[in-house]
């Protein structure tokens, strides 16, 4: 690869940790995320995401290790000297103040003059498609409308990175899908960087460019959306991004004649009558369906392999919920290609 294609670093993570007391909220991480990317960062509750972007903001600082904005290190760079902006999930808009000024207010701090304020307050909201409300309040607003005016707001200064704390988790689950394709596309229009923290599996698949998976302070895996959901490096990444079935041990070596530790999608799974019999390249393992669960466009069924439980979802092409509802305890045979394992490291 010649120097021209690589692309020039973002925020540069080196070795960094972050302790409160005897807690590593943040534990030895190391990354790089690029200029002009869509970088999520994904995993439960505690596991140092927010953390992480608190201290790209400056809001927290490194217990050690490095963070570097641009090349140049912000170790002890107050969060207004820092070439970033911030988006919350709780909008933080100034409820006493018209729209216009919201957006604009960055811009009133560093005092643009008004004519030019008002002009790009003017694009900042044909940007997010709300034109034409520069007078209103955000108690007018919805909550989605709201969430724009904060996108807006943010983007007014043209920071070099963008930061987003959970921008959606308010917002009802169509508001939220629909946002997530509107923040993708205005991320791709004005090509900044944005690094997005979330605990929410779809949108880190559905709008990042590439996804750092966190667990108990550590990142497990980076990598493209079709990588962490394809190819998981590790049980954790497999069983918190989507759903998978994780076969170990004794299980393993059955259907595999090894121990080594394989997970394979749900949806890669085909139910088939108990008599069938494997082509080559494709396994055959004989269970019963114990549970099902209808869900619309598709159900979930799960199947006792003897004393281990394998999920199985199929699309509802022409089946309905009674259907499948009776299948409960039918002997059936579980067929998948071995292409479809994929091996995974799990914790001892």
């Amino acid at each position: 690869m010649d120097s021209e294609s690589i692309p020039s670093i973002a925020v540069q993570f080196r070795a960094v940790e972050r302790h409160f007391g005897a807690v590593k909220a943040v534990d030895n991480v190391t990354m790089d995320i690029y200029d002009g990317e869509f970088f999520s960062m994904l995993g439960p509750s505690g596991s140092g995401k927010t953390t992480c972007l608190r201290m790209i903001a400056g809001f927290e600082q490194p217990s050690s290790g490095s963070i570097q904005l641009h090349g140049k290190e912000v170790a002890g760079v107050p969060p207004y000297e820092r070439d970033v902006n911030t988006v919350f999930q709780d909008y933080a808009l100034f409820p006493h103040m018209t729209i216009a000024d919201n957006v604009g207010y960055g811009l009133m701090i560093r005092k643009v003059p008004k004519k030019e304020r008002d002009r790009r307050v003017t694009d900042m909201l044909e940007l997010v498609r709300l034109p034409g409300i520069q007078k209103r309040k955000p108690s007018q607003l919805s909550g989605g409308q709201r969430q724009r005016i904060a996108l807006a707001r943010a983007l007014i200064n043209q920071p070099g990175v963008l930061l987003l704390d959970e921008p959606l988790g308010a917002l009802d689950l169509k508001l939220r899908q629909d946002m997530q394709i509107e923040l993708k596309a205005i991320q791709q229009q004005v090509g900044i960087t944005f690094i997005y923290v979330t605990h929410d599996q779809e949108e880190a698949l559905t709008m990042s460019d590439r996804i750092a998976i966190f667990n108990a302070g550590k990142i497990e895996q980076i990598g493209t959306p079709a990588d962490v959901y394809e190819r998981p490096s590790t049980a954790f990444v497999a069983g918190f991004v989507g759903t998978s079935n994780i076969f170990t041990g004794e299980v393993a070596r059955t259907i595999s004649g090894e121990s080594r530790a394989f997970t394979v999608r749900p949806e890669r799974i085909r139910l088939c009558p108990p008599s069938t019999t494997a082509e080559a390249g494709i396994r055959a393992v004989s269970g019963t369906i114990r549970d099902v669960v209808y869900l619309g466009s598709n159900t979930r069924y799960l199947v006792d392999i003897g004393g281990k439980d394998v999920i199985v979802t199929q699309q509802n092409l022409e089946t309905t919920s009674m259907h499948v509802i009776e299948r409960r305890g039918e002997a059936v045979t579980l067929l998948w290609a071995r292409e479809h394992e994929r091996p995974v490291a799990v914790e001892a």
